[in-house]
């Protein structure tokens, strides 16, 4: 059924859509993109209840989402997300799992001002917090530094084409407010809704030439995005087989990244060795949780879950540390992953752009950008 033949009301569209998606494994009917389309903009509007809402995407996660249900949502998405030009050349857009880390210390947040000094401006993006996870998030070490987490596309934009700072961070929040206001009702929903895996390739500060980043998890998730990435209209994209979901590879094991250098070109697929492609040695896959921020329990066992806060303490201490010239696995991420983003966009090669990030992270000339 499409929208074109059927002049529905809202409440009569989620109807017809929660009778077909949502009939168990065998007889759940798939929905066309412009009725994804139509939902997702009538539940972020506010007209369609709490619980018609959550079944839309418990069902639609159920059925499993078809490619065009997942470009319907983010059509909705994109069309609520506000936009701003930006005057640079090229400007990387950094996307790491919303719903933060909590089994390694964080260390992406600090790719940003080594890319600066690098010339590439970027920018990341996210939320305060959110499920599953409620993990620590770039927001959560940005505003324990002092960054004005809340800042506008306009204050944003500045930073990013201060060629004494050059990157910056946009919240969900302000980009795309009716999106922002689904955090209540996706944290009853407890599961990842389909927005979880669109709502990182939002595209608030657009410059001459657009650079998705992000990581993933599981194998069917590279093409997923990369097919999201070209109707969003980033110019390039790679998706980074990455720790938590991030960026940033395991540092003790070999790792693939899938990508495309434009959007009329195949997705191609690079691996990568840190030992012998970046000069990187070390037993431990990311930045471990140190026991003074572990919790544990009366048997003196390890808890699964750890303060977000105090992660952040500790992500911004051993950042501030790597960008001040100190060696060690924190310094190793930031490589891996700046690494990775620095040849994406200039296609000088791994060992050269791995090169040019440990120099600069040797001589601690990004610290003064962190700001």
């Amino acid at each position: 059924m499409s929208l074109k033949n059927k002049n529905l009301t809202t409440q009569e569209l989620i109807k017809s859509v929660i009778q077909r998606i949502a009939t168990g494994p065998e007889l759940s009917k798939n929905i066309s993109r412009e009725e994804a389309k139509s939902s997702m903009v009538a539940i972020m509007n506010g007209e369609v209840s709490d619980v018609r809402s959550a079944i839309f995407f418990i069902a639609l996660r159920m059925k499993r989402e078809t490619t065009d249900e997942n470009l319907g949502v983010q059509d909705a998405i994109i069309e609520s997300t506000k936009s701003i030009d930006v005057n640079v050349d090229n400007l990387v857009n950094i996307a790491d799992p919303y719903d933060g880390f909590t089994r390694n210390v964080p260390s992406s947040a600090f790719i940003l001002p080594v890319l600066a000094e690098l010339g590439i401006p970027s920018i990341s993006q996210g939320v305060e917090t959110v499920g599953p996870k409620f993990g620590c998030t770039h927001h959560a070490i940005f505003k324990l530094h002092g960054l004005n987490i809340n800042a506008s596309h306009d204050e944003v934009a500045e930073r990013v084409e201060n060629k004494k700072i050059g990157w910056g961070y946009i919240d969900q929040k302000i980009f795309s407010p009716k999106l922002n206001n689904l955090m209540s009702l996706r944290t009853e929903i407890i599961k990842r809704p389909v927005v979880t895996t669109i709502e990182v390739l939002a595209n608030p500060l657009i410059s001459k030439k657009n650079h998705f980043i992000t990581g993933y998890v599981h194998k069917p998730y590279p093409p997923i995005y990369l097919n999201l990435a070209r109707n969003a209209n980033f110019n390039t994209a790679i998706v980074i087989r990455g720790t938590e979901g991030g960026i940033i590879p395991s540092l003790r094991q070999k790792s693939n990244a899938h990508f495309y250098t434009s959007i009329k070109k195949e997705d191609e697929l690079i691996e990568i060795n840190p030992e012998e492609d970046l000069n990187i040695k070390q037993d431990v896959r990311a930045v471990g949780i140190p026991e003074t921020v572990v919790k544990k329990t009366a048997h003196d066992k390890i808890e699964t879950k750890v303060n977000p806060a105090d992660l952040a303490k500790e992500s911004l201490r051993l950042g501030l540390k790597a960008l001040s010239g100190e060696e060690g696995v924190m310094a190793d991420c930031i490589t891996y992953g700046a690494a990775l983003i620095v040849n994406h966009v200039t296609n000088n090669g791994i060992k050269s752009s791995a090169k040019e990030v440990q120099n600069v992270l040797k001589s601690g000339s990004a610290i003064h950008r962190f700001k």
